[in-house]
């Protein structure tokens, strides 16, 4: 089915889980020169390469190492919503607070989680934040 507008979504982040994000972060700033971009008190480390932000997040529990999930920017959060809902799926869900890259979270038919943001991943700025500056314009 082809894209009603034929935009493509961008994939801009990626999601790790590992029991040491600090170890996995080491690796890719020495190995691929990535950047640090935030490092969160839950552990949490986010690096860029200036385009894709990786995610590394910690486990808990018996969770594996495993990719979490993945993020797409997108144009028009409508017209993605229509297009999930009509294929007979939910539509995407508001995202918490947390990380502060997406707006919604849906999942593809095999239960994927997927982000999806309209302003971008690029900034670090929560829903709050987005909210104040909606309210100011």
């Amino acid at each position: 089915m082809a894209n009603p507008t034929n935009r493509k979504a961008k994939i801009r982040h990626i999601a790790i889980k590992t029991p040491d994000p600090q170890r996995l972060a080491k690796y890719y700033t020495t190995v691929f020169g990535m950047d640090v971009v935030l490092e969160r008190p839950t552990g949490s480390v986010y690096l860029s390469d200036g385009d894709l932000c990786l995610a590394l997040l910690p486990t808990r529990g018996e969770v594996a190492p495993s990719i979490e999930h993945f993020g797409f920017h997108i144009q028009d959060a409508a017209e993605i919503a229509d297009a999930i809902e009509g294929l007979g799926m939910e539509p995407p869900k508001t995202r918490p607070n947390d990380p502060p890259y997406a707006e919604t979270r849906t999942t593809d038919p095999d239960g994927n989680m997927i982000d999806l943001s309209v302003h971008g991943f690029e900034m670090q700025e929560f829903q709050e934040d987005r909210s104040k500056k909606s309210a100011a314009e």
